[in-house]
């Protein structure tokens, strides 16, 4: 499989590092990616972390702005100044830096979630409340969607 799939809650050890769980680190090799891009989620206490294909994907989207305007600075603001570079050592670990502590809310364990083509780093009990928030609100959108009369869209 070539996607981040799943979730696991993995301890940081004594020297605050933290194993990525074996199937993203698959994931990883198969892709050939050397460092992984990581940045500082928008919207949720998170970490995207993917390739350099995200970040290509992010610098893609700030080229396609009109690069006068303040939306290009800002993109690139966040893509490249909230964004950073983390290394995987041998044994499959990256090191928990305070950055990473301070947007997330980590302590003692991170949660990773698989995103498809990048996966999420998380303080466990803010992913289940996220998770709940998700949950919660899909199930709300399906309920809507089933009391529609048919034929009728939203």
């Amino acid at each position: 499989m070539d996607r981040f799939l799943s979730s696991a809650v993995n301890r940081i050890d004594a020297k605050g590092r933290v194993s990525v769980p074996a199937s993203f680190r698959s994931v990883v090799q198969r892709r050939g990616y050397q460092d992984l891009y990581a940045l500082r989620a928008l919207d949720v206490p998170a970490l995207d972390v993917g390739g350099l294909d995200l970040l290509d994907r992010y610098e893609a989207r700030i080229g396609a702005e009109d690069p006068f305007l303040q939306t290009a600075d800002d993109m690139s603001f966040f893509c490249h100044g909230d964004g950073m570079f983390l290394k995987l050592d041998q044994d499959g670990r990256i090191t928990v830096s305070d950055v990473i502590r301070g947007h997330t809310g980590v302590t003692d364990e991170v949660a990773f979630v698989g995103r498809g083509q990048f996966f999420q780093m998380w303080e466990p009990g803010r992913l289940r409340s996220h998770a709940d928030a998700v949950r919660a609100r899909l199930l709300a959108l399906r309920q809507s969607a089933a009391e529609r009369p048919s034929g009728v869209s939203g």
